[in-house]
């Protein structure tokens, strides 16, 4: 990142004070842990991607994962949303266990029943969006409520064009994903994603498919979310904003966990050497 996009985003996305302390708008219950993923191990043949990997997220946190390509952070979320299978270790949502590993090492995931449930408490929005080509915006946001939680038709369309007016699209309702720029496409899957009203919200790498200026759009929804105590993991290359919008951040590298910390810890006094080439690469 250049000197001049990181005062600029820094300057877009300063989060109003109190935030990282969960005091803007309704207090968050730092008691309730949301995900638990405990010694968290993933190969892929002979390559270690994961290595005793601990990751825990309570109830209104911001979580930003930092850290060079390869270093695990996309495989990490990829396992905690079942769309990798786990090596050996513990995935929990609000104490609902979705893997549990034997005396013998062997993984074993819960029953289909159960998983279903278990993923109705996440929402994952990709890096390239995933839209329905062939659904307006409208249906795409409606499709998974309706299809999979059975939910009133006429329900969710109401809370659909509420979610898009959150978003800045009330006008894109029945336009289709390739009408629309990559930020809108974006703010799309965000709403999409919140309209099965998840308890945590997963983004990898929201922005790297989108230039500066569509970048700029969909951080603002995602600050806007974190003022609302929404719970999330995002995985970032944008630093400024991961500074200013989290109340932790984990620096991955070589598949573990070299530091996290708040924000200011992480980003203002590094105590790993790791931490320190990383952060002074971007400076560069």
């Amino acid at each position: 990142m250049n000197e001049r996009n990181n005062e600029t985003l820094q300057q877009e996305y300063a989060v109003p004070e109190g935030i990282q302390d969960g005091k803007n708008g309704n207090e968050p219950n730092r008691e309730r842990v949301i995900l638990q993923m405990s010694n968290i191990r993933k190969s892929f043949g002979d390559l270690h991607v994961l290595k005793n990997i601990d990751l825990s997220v309570r109830h209104g946190e911001v979580v930003s994962i930092i850290g060079p390509s390869g270093s695990g952070k996309s495989t990490l979320l990829r396992c905690a949303t079942f769309l990798e299978k786990i090596d050996y270790g513990e995935i929990i949502y609000l104490d609902r266990k979705a893997t549990i590993t034997s005396h013998s090492g062997k993984v074993f995931y819960t029953g289909k029943a159960e998983m279903k449930e278990i993923k109705k408490y996440f929402g994952l929005v990709f890096q390239q969006f995933n839209l329905f080509p062939h659904h307006s915006v409208l249906h795409n946001i409606m499709d998974a409520p309706v299809e999979v939680l059975k939910r009133d038709k006429k329900e969710v369309e109401k809370e659909a064009r509420v979610l898009l007016e959150k978003m800045g699209l009330a006008d894109k309702a029945d336009s289709y994903p390739c009408q629309l720029s990559g930020g809108q496409q974006q703010r799309v899957a965000i709403a999409r994603a919140l309209a099965m009203k998840p308890e945590i919200l997963f983004f990898d790498e929201p922005t790297s498919a989108l230039d500066p200026e569509l970048t700029i759009e969909v951080l603002k929804i995602i600050r806007k979310l974190a003022e609302e105590n929404m719970t999330m993991v995002i995985v970032t290359h944008e630093m400024s904003f991961a500074a200013g919008v989290s109340n932790r951040v984990i620096f991955m590298d070589g598949g573990v966990i070299v530091e996290e910390g708040p924000p200011d810890k992480v980003f203002g006094d590094p105590k790993q050497e790791r931490t320190k080439q990383f952060l002074k690469s971007y400076k560069e």
